[in-house]
């Protein structure tokens, strides 16, 4: 129900959520205390919207996206600026893309339901081989630069050693004391894990070392334009990072645009 219903979901809580207690945008950001502000937009880049976007990541100067759904899962590399894609990988019938990251040259890609980690050389994307995964549900996956780390749609992450997916503790996720729950796709960087969490327009910055949410950022408005370009646009999700440039890219499930920010 969480992938393939997403859009009625979203908009079925896009409705209930106005009808309530929202901000001025009509998104759904608690006042908890917590500090929010709103990204700038430095560049609006194409997206293919037949994407149903599980995982998001920037690697050798591109990007690389996983998608979802049984049937059109794929693992892509596409050139930024373009959205030309530059490599691709079709999962089959019988696997459902989610979550991807690339620690020291190799591509982790996980499934929803299928217990399987698929392992690629990110430079050609050979497979290399599978590995089990029996957390749950597979969702978001990002890196420390030492640890896999994973989300499975609970309010905990999970850390595996890369070479065998054993699992090596877990990360309770709490906003001031109280559990986070959905938290989806993730990006590592500098001591924090930015976080979309499913059903929300905004990204989490989770203090990576205690789990505490320290920021959020409202991505309501960005949500709002890409649904009057293509009503069917669904849920934010897919997070990833220029080392280089210090910026953001962020797009959703069928999305029509990838949007390059600034925190």
């Amino acid at each position: 129900m969480k992938k393939q219903y997403g859009f009625l979901l979203s908009t079925l809580s896009f409705l209930f959520i106005n009808c309530g207690d929202s901000d001025s945008t009509g998104t759904n950001v608690p006042d908890s205390g917590i500090p929010v502000s709103t990204p700038s937009v430095v560049s609006t880049l194409p997206h293919d919207t037949s994407y149903f976007t599980e995982g998001l990541e920037f690697y050798d100067s591109t990007l690389l996206e996983s998608t979802g759904n049984y049937g059109p899962s794929k693992l892509l590399q596409l050139h930024p600026n373009t959205g030309k894609v530059l490599k691709e990988v079709k999962l089959g019938e019988k696997f459902f893309g989610e979550g991807i990251t690339v620690l020291h040259d190799t591509l982790y890609q996980l499934t929803w339901k299928e217990k399987t980690v698929f392992v690629y050389d990110a430079k050609t994307f050979k497979k290399i081989k599978e590995l089990p995964f029996d957390a749950g549900e597979g969702w978001g996956m990002t890196n420390d630069g030492k640890n896999i780390i994973v989300s499975t749609g609970s309010s905990n992450l999970y850390y595996f050693d890369p070479g065998t997916f054993k699992l090596l503790r877990t990360l309770a996720v709490t906003e001031n004391g109280t559990s986070v729950p959905n938290v989806n796709e993730l990006e590592y960087v500098d001591g924090y894990i930015y976080a979309n969490q499913w059903q929300y327009d905004y990204i989490v910055k989770i203090d990576a070392s205690t789990g505490n949410v320290v920021a959020k950022y409202d991505l309501g408005g960005l949500h709002d334009s890409v649904r009057r370009i293509n009503p069917n646009a669904d849920v934010l999700n897919g997070i990833a990072y220029n080392r280089t440039t210090k910026k953001f890219y962020v797009t959703g499930k069928h999305w029509p645009q990838v949007y390059e920010i600034q925190f």
